[in-house]
């Protein structure tokens, strides 16, 4: 005999305030929808981390304890529903972000920090984050998001290389060029690692920060002969105030030796550890 599906609550009345009189004003029509809209978002997210970037309106609805004409009550169709995702999952990936932008640190040790912060959000949320970047039905909406996202970061990337530019007297002029280019690296490498996942977010972020801040140091470096503030001290000479690295000879490189500031990856057996 086929079981019987429970009866579904399209929309539950809103709930009695325990206050009376003029203690509670009543909550508005558009209130209500918001925070019924916004239900219907973790119910989403939910539905995602269990079904999988592929997971269906109808699974979605049926996680939310309602049906899908009830759904697009609150959305105009998928799209709409995969951007409101989206946002809520760009916030959840803005909050590890932001203390690793905002920290007080030494500027390889930020890098690194910032790196592993992205890294580490779309491995605690591999579904969701292909959900909102690779779903093959709205690619479209996802792209959007996925832009607004890098253009926020990007910018307070920016924000950040510009001010310690400045700080060491240095012309601040590539700090948006930098900014963005790094961000596109990082989030086409994450994209990769997730998918593959060949090592360790720990070797990931290693291999990445020693690219970016290698990059980033060396040119300063190259092109002043002076080093950038936060790019080691240890083989600096105490009698002259040079790093032994820097010291250029026949065949050597101009700012080649302020590589030797920058960790190598971890070796090939570690990669993975």
């Amino acid at each position: 005999m086929p079981q019987r599906e429970p009866p579904v609550n399209p929309e539950p009345p809103p709930a009695a305030s325990p206050h009376t009189g003029r203690d509670a004003p009543p909550v508005s029509r558009d209130e209500r929808r918001t925070r019924r809209r916004n239900e219907m978002v973790t119910a989403a997210v939910e539905a995602v981390r269990t079904h999988g970037a592929g997971v269906s309106v109808a699974e979605i609805a049926a996680r939310a304890g309602i049906t899908k004409p009830v759904l697009y009550r609150y959305f105009a169709d998928r799209a709409d529903l995969q951007r409101a995702v989206g946002e809520h999952a760009v916030g959840m990936l803005m909050q590890r972000m932001v203390p690793a932008l905002s920290a007080e640190l030494e500027p390889r040790e930020q890098v690194a920090a910032v790196v592993d912060a992205f890294l580490a959000g779309i491995e605690e949320e591999p579904q969701l984050w292909r959900f909102v970047v690779h779903n093959p039905v709205e690619r479209e909406a996802g792209t959007e998001l996925v832009d607004d996202a890098r253009e926020q970061i990007a910018r307070m990337l920016a924000s950040l290389i510009g001010e310690r530019l400045r700080a060491a007297g240095r012309d601040s002029g590539g700090a948006e060029v930098w900014a963005h280019g790094l961000v596109g690296m990082v989030q086409s490498a994450g994209d990769w690692w997730l998918e593959r996942r060949t090592m360790s977010r720990t070797a990931v972020t290693g291999y990445l920060t020693s690219l970016i801040w290698g990059g980033i140091s060396g040119t300063l470096d190259g092109a002043t002969g002076d080093r950038f503030p936060g790019n080691g001290s240890a083989g600096r000479s105490e009698s002259t105030g040079a790093d032994d690295g820097d010291r250029t000879g026949p065949g050597t490189r101009p700012g080649a030796g302020s590589l030797r500031a920058v960790p190598d990856p971890p070796a090939a057996g570690e990669a993975n550890r």
